[in-house]
């Protein structure tokens, strides 16, 4: 599997999402054109686990991510397996902004996988069809330290990039937790507030679910101003190098966890 999509129609609306919870200033308003592909992950059988649901995604220590690639145009997702009276939610893939539908797997049970959602609140999970989905598997994971303004990402247990980043500050100071990659925009030049990519996760800033008047989303960005890496910047998304970001959209693929860490 891997994070692969196809080329889709120029869409204003991921931007505008980055732009009410991240961003030093304002969006120009011109929109994102999303990347047509990204780098592919190695194929995996799904593993069987006696893993205990949690509530966000595990951050593995040099270990293995398991992501699920979405084959369908809808999955549906229950509360439970074999729940298949109740579904709690319909996810449409391509998703809005026009990348593959991809989620985090925590646990597998029998045709059933129990994965991280990238809906509201923070940290929802659910349980979804594996003949739905490919399965792959990677070793990379990202780690941001909000105190000491960095991010480091690794292979296993090798650094592959690690750069100061600009944060969150004031009432918009970023918060805490584990997320993952679930997008990746090409935004219309790196001579923006956005720099040369974006990288959506799977959370808002809070579990408010509003940021003026909008349902915000975090992201990792690349910026035009060299000088807003390493201080309390944004409005809540993290803010590395046009080099950085352009690397990382080289490197990475989709379903990666990220740890914010406080």
């Amino acid at each position: 599997m891997g994070a692969q999509s196809r080329a889709v129609p120029v869409v204003a609306l991921i931007l505008g999402l980055i732009a009410t919870s991240c961003g030093g200033a304002k969006d120009s308003g011109k929109a994102a054109p999303p990347v047509t592909t990204a780098p592919p992950v190695t194929q995996a059988a799904a593993p069987s686990s006696t893993a205990a649901p949690v509530t966000q995604p595990a951050v593995p220590t040099g270990g293995i991510s398991l992501v699920a690639q979405a084959k369908v145009p809808f999955v549906t997702v229950f509360p439970r397996p074999e729940d298949t009276a109740g579904p709690t939610d319909t996810l449409a893939n391509p998703t809005k902004i026009g990348g593959p539908l991809v989620f985090l797997i925590e646990k597998t049970q029998g045709d059933w996988l129990f994965v991280h959602l990238a809906t509201l609140p923070n940290g929802s999970t659910g349980w979804v069809k594996a003949g739905d989905f490919t399965i792959a598997q990677h070793d990379y994971r990202i780690i941001v330290d909000l105190k000491a303004h960095t991010i480091t990402v690794l292979k296993g247990t090798s650094t592959v990039l690690s750069e100061p980043v600009g944060v969150g500050v004031g009432k918009c100071a970023t918060s805490g937790g584990n997320f993952y990659t679930t997008g990746l925009v090409q935004t219309p030049g790196p001579g923006t507030i956005y720099g040369a990519y974006a990288y959506i996760l799977s959370g808002s800033p809070d579990d408010s679910g509003t940021f003026e008047g909008n349902v915000p989303t975090l992201g990792i960005h690349g910026n035009d101003d060299p000088a807003l890496v390493g201080k309390d910047v944004s409005n809540g998304c993290i803010v590395m190098s046009n080099s950085g970001i352009t690397t990382l959209a080289n490197t990475l693929p989709l379903g990666v966890p990220v740890e914010l860490r406080k």
